[in-house]
């Protein structure tokens, strides 16, 4: 019967210890949203990210596209069978 006790109190401690724990976490990520929420994202609005460019491809040719394209295959191709 002292084993049961025992056990019983150790439970009941680590049930304890569990909650205060998850409560821990749980007010310190609430605090955390609220602190982004009301500080950050006022700063966020007044200064924006840059949104990048697209970069635009060189004046080349459908053509010089083309045979790029083709060169580099032959490349890969070539290089695949030299060293299987």
């Amino acid at each position: 019967m002292a084993d049961l006790e025992v056990s019983s109190q150790l439970f009941s401690q680590a049930a304890t210890l569990m909650l205060v724990g998850m409560g821990f976490v749980f007010a310190f990520l609430g605090l955390l949203i609220v602190i982004i929420r009301f500080f950050i994202a006022p700063l966020a609005k007044k200064y924006p990210d840059k949104v990048p460019q697209k970069i635009q491809s060189p004046n080349a040719s459908d053509a010089e596209q083309s045979a790029i394209v083709a060169a580099i295959t032959v490349a890969i191709s070539k290089y695949r069978h030299q060293h299987k």
